[in-house]
């Protein structure tokens, strides 16, 4: 029997042939299976590229570092997004990537051969595979489990990177990755590090102009305008969020931040039982955006009913009643 048919799973997340519990199927989201409207990636070529060079690289694996909200799992999706549409070199075409929630496979499983270690587990499914690339979030709670008297994770999973068996990408923030794994020489060594960096204001309206759609299909109403009138909206909303208007190390970053509010005023479509996204709608999850200072948000809120006055005035709008 191939190693195909050894690998195949039935529906209730067991191996067919050894009849034990698939902790990929079980705990695992397959990226590479997943329906992408649109790129989940825009303008993230150059770090998708180094990640692909990564995992090319006999015994390294990625870790994207970063700050929070700036898409460093969008770059993950994007790359699978690619591998799915045969957008890679053809050592990665027919990989699957599969994303697990450390935390989900803490502790131990029951099986036929009694209890059993989820993450050894883990483990010897991923040495018996093939084509498969680990996603990993918050990489850095593999080590930190470890500091807290618990299973050392990491450890456990140095061995299958030594081999090259376990590809693996992590992701983590700049502050976790200075406090956590700068501290684990013999697991970082097995990383290439990749900083992903904040967006700039022209990139971040790309990203906006290249999610809504993604947005409409997701929710099944339109936002009511032409392009060009909504690539003004998606410039204010990226210019009213920059750097200087957020609020101290609570907000998060350019492109999430917008992200948000853009996700809002589909929200509060939604709620008035309506087909398109308008103006107001736009003025209610821009005045009601948490992470940008008060005395900030006054401001843009004046400066967008002026620079959109005759949109509201076409579409019969009194502002006052959205106060």
């Amino acid at each position: 029997m191939d190693s195909l048919d050894i690998d195949t799973l039935n529906i209730e997340g067991k191996n067919t042939v050894n009849n034990k519990v698939s902790m990929l199927k079980k705990y695992g989201e397959v990226l590479t299976d997943k329906e992408f409207i649109t790129d989940p990636a825009i303008a993230r070529d150059d770090e998708i590229k180094q990640c692909i060079l990564t995992l090319l690289t006999p015994e390294k694996s990625a870790l994207l570092v970063g700050k929070p909200g700036i898409g460093k799992t969008a770059i993950v999706e994007g790359l699978a997004y690619r591998i799915k549409k045969d957008l890679v070199p053809n050592a990665l075409k027919g990989w699957e990537i599969i994303k697990i929630n450390i935390t989900s496979i803490m502790g131990t499983t029951e099986s036929d051969t009694g209890s059993e270690n989820k993450i050894d587990l883990l483990v010897n499914e991923l040495s018996e595979r093939e084509k498969t690339i680990l996603f990993i979030d918050e990489t850095h709670v593999l080590i930190t489990r470890s500091k807290e008297g618990g299973l050392d994770i990491a450890n456990m999973l140095k061995a299958g990177l030594d081999r090259g068996a376990i590809k693996m990408i992590g992701a983590t923030t700049t502050e976790e990755y200075e406090t956590y794994i700068l501290r684990d020489r013999a697991f970082l060594r097995r990383f290439q590090k990749i900083d992903v960096i904040e967006v700039d204001q022209p990139t971040c309206v790309k990203i906006l102009m290249g999610t809504y759609p993604k947005i409409e299909k997701q929710l099944g109403i339109k936002i009511g305008y032409q392009p060009f009138e909504i690539q003004k909206i998606m410039a204010f909303i990226v210019q009213m969020t920059d750097e200087y208007k957020r609020v101290y190390e609570v907000a998060s970053r350019y492109p999430d931040i917008c992200l948000t509010i853009l996700s809002n005023a589909f929200t509060y479509a939604l709620y008035d039982n309506v087909d398109a996204v308008k103006i107001k709608h736009f003025y209610q999850a821009i005045a009601n955006a948490r992470n940008v200072y008060p005395d900030v948000l006054v401001k843009e809120k004046a400066k967008f009913k002026e620079e959109f006055q005759e949109y509201f005035r076409n579409e019969n709008i009194n502002i006052k009643e959205l106060e």
